[in-house]
């Protein structure tokens, strides 16, 4: 295999590092590895990923192996030494720092992570108590204290999205302020960078704030983006944002940062897209659409949007096709479960629009399969009912069931009482409003001792034709 491909599952990792799905992205890193063993890079990301995902030790052997393949990357340093202080190894992360200001003596992250971790380690143990009160075991200690502890510049330079943030002397500032006084906090929420400090603490601690991480609309009717390209709600996503993180979390190469580029554009498009379906711009929206899978085809939601519009339109071959090809690419970048269960059950919608109740019950099974949801559950049944019913009046022709009657009269008079019953049965399901063969049914059962079943016929005949005198 070629190392274009182990630069596409590196890209695949970086996507999912940015997502948060620190398994994904290990999982990609490795295939990478596998493929091209001597790319210093793909340790470095990797020990990323262990680290955020809460392995220091691997994240460590990773960081050292990077090291190993190339000791002039300074970022090697930075991984092994955040890996150690993670693994409360002070000394061994201090001399890992050290060694990597040997060579690059003015790197901010380096300097930064070092400060950090001496300043855990000459510190007071974490949650002791640090206001006056010299109670037993702290009691009486600010309980802020403890979401402010010595560990907090650490657990900021391994967050992505805040690390740049420690360049600021203010920023800076004002988080040892917290530290020394945690009831200055109030006095600072109004900085945003402050905020997302404190919802960082807050979902460390197991009390994160509900609704932070909303799925953006994803497509008209409500799909969520694939896990490879989360756009939460009260984040906008802006360039410097996004490169931010980039550029200090994983090492991106120009076509990457390219690929980049085409995935912001192609939001841009699906929004755009969108908009023009609420306003019932039904070729426009699957213009935008279209432009959008042109700048990102793993995307399975640009597809999925367009087989919504087109159902709405009511094209349904073409939502069908628009359907395949979203569940096609959905399955080969790992798209959730539960979009791809919905993208199949609205190719059930169009099936069954088509009058095609068999397909559409087909489909909507299928899509249980991949992710249960009781909507869809109630969907089928009420179609396979729709279904049952349709079949029984497509069954019905009189001419048959005069045939099949007659059948049953000549088993009838030869005695053969059993073959009578399957013939005459036969005749009411295609005839179920003839009360004259519901009465032979009747005879017949009597004649094999099913006296019950005999009753029950005889009444329904009664009921289709009350003057009945048989």
């Amino acid at each position: 295999m070629s190392s274009g491909t182990a630069a596409e599952f590196k890209a695949q990792g970086n996507a999912a590092l940015q997502a948060k799905n620190f398994s994904l992205a290990i999982e990609n890193y490795t295939k990478a590895i596998n493929l091209d063993g001597s790319n210093h890079v793909f340790f470095s990301n990797r020990s990323a990923a262990y680290l955020s995902k809460g392995d220091a030790q691997n994240a460590m052997e990773d960081a050292e192996s990077c090291i190993a393949l190339n000791p002039e990357f300074p970022k090697g340093y930075s991984r092994k030494g955040a890996a150690l202080h993670a693994l409360k190894r002070y000394n061994d992360s201090i001399g890992a720092y050290d060694a990597g200001l040997l060579k690059f003596p003015n790197d901010a992250g380096i300097k930064s992570g070092l400060e950090s971790v001496k300043k855990e380690k000459d510190g007071p143990p974490p949650y002791a108590a640090r206001s006056g009160s010299g109670g037993m075991g702290g009691m009486g200690a600010n309980p802020m204290s403890s979401l402010f502890g010595p560990d907090l510049m650490a657990k900021i330079a391994l967050d992505p999205k805040l690390r740049v943030h420690l360049k600021d002397e203010d920023f800076v500032a004002k988080l040892k302020r917290l530290q020394s006084n945690p009831n200055d906090l109030s006095t600072m929420m109004s900085d945003p960078r402050i905020m997302q400090v404190f919802q960082m603490i807050l979902g460390g601690a197991g009390m994160g704030l509900g609704g932070m991480n909303d799925d953006d609309e994803a497509s008209p009717d409500k799909f969520s983006a694939p896990a490879q390209s989360p756009k939460p709600k009260d984040v906008k996503m802006t360039e410097s944002t996004v490169e931010d993180e980039e550029d200090d979390e994983v090492d991106l190469s120009p076509a990457e940062l390219q690929a980049f580029e085409n995935k912001k554009k192609s939001l841009k498009a699906k929004e755009r897209g969108n908009n023009l379906y609420k306003s019932k711009d039904f070729d426009g929206a699957i213009a935008a659409y279209d432009e959008a899978i042109k700048l990102d085809g793993t995307n399975m939601t640009f597809f999925a949007n367009k087989a919504s519009v087109y159902l709405t339109a009511k094209k349904y071959d073409e939502c069908i096709e628009a359907c395949n090809e979203a569940v096609e690419v959905g399955k080969a970048n790992m798209a959730p479960f539960e979009d791809r269960a919905k993208v199949i059950t609205r190719c059930g919608k169009a099936y069954q629009k088509k009058g095609d109740l068999g397909k559409a019950i087909e489909m909507f099974q299928s899509a249980q399969l991949e992710s249960y949801d009781k909507t869809t559950q109630r969907l089928l049944k009420n179609l396979q009912l729709e279904k049952k019913n349709a079949d029984t009046l497509a069954y019905q022709d009189d001419e048959k069931a005069d045939e099949a009657k007659q059948r049953g009269n000549e088993f009838f008079r030869n005695k053969d009482f059993g073959p009578a019953v399957k013939e005459y049965e036969e005749a009411v399901k295609r005839a179920p409003k003839n009360a004259p063969i519901r009465n032979n049914l009747s005879a017949a059962l009597c004649k094999v001792m099913d006296f019950n079943g005999a009753k029950r016929e005889i009444e329904v005949a009664l009921d289709i034709d009350p003057k009945y005198v048989k």
